[in-house]
């Protein structure tokens, strides 16, 4: 399987983040208007966790909080688990199924490159099953 860094070439080279301190509401808007269920939260330039639309459901709408007065800093992933831009795809879905997670922010070092989804990985799998088939239908049929 390809390295992350193959799969960060095929995405959008935005980075949605989110501060810490804002609200889990503004969050949630910005979710929405970017069309993805997670971002990471940056402060001073570092990341210090993900936060996600799972994050809400339990830690928000579950418990009865308000999304208007809660930050972020209080329901986000701290703990977060990363991939550097050379881990395989396929150690990428280990560790995900292994943890029950489904982003995976890609490090080099302290500086943030992007953020890796399921999706994204499901999507890559799809695409070389369609490539074999091919290669073999081709092969097949000459």
């Amino acid at each position: 399987m390809k390295p992350v860094s193959e799969l960060l070439k095929n995405r959008s080279t935005a980075i949605y983040q989110v501060s810490p301190s804002v609200s889990v509401f503004e969050a949630l808007q910005l979710l929405a208007d970017y069309g993805v269920g997670a971002m990471t939260v940056m402060e001073n330039g570092k990341l210090v966790g993900v936060v996600s639309e799972r994050d809400y459901t339990r830690k928000v709408a579950l418990q009865g909080k308000n999304s208007k007065e809660t930050v972020v800093a209080d329901i986000m992933t701290r703990d977060v688990i990363t991939v550097t831009p050379s881990t395989e795809a396929g150690a990428c879905m280990v560790l995900m199924s292994q943890k029950k997670i489904r982003h995976l922010p890609v490090l080099d070092g302290d500086e943030v490159l992007g953020l890796i989804s399921i999706r994204d990985l499901m999507d890559d799998i799809i695409a070389e099953q369609q490539q074999t088939i091919s290669q073999l239908t081709n092969y097949i049929s000459s």
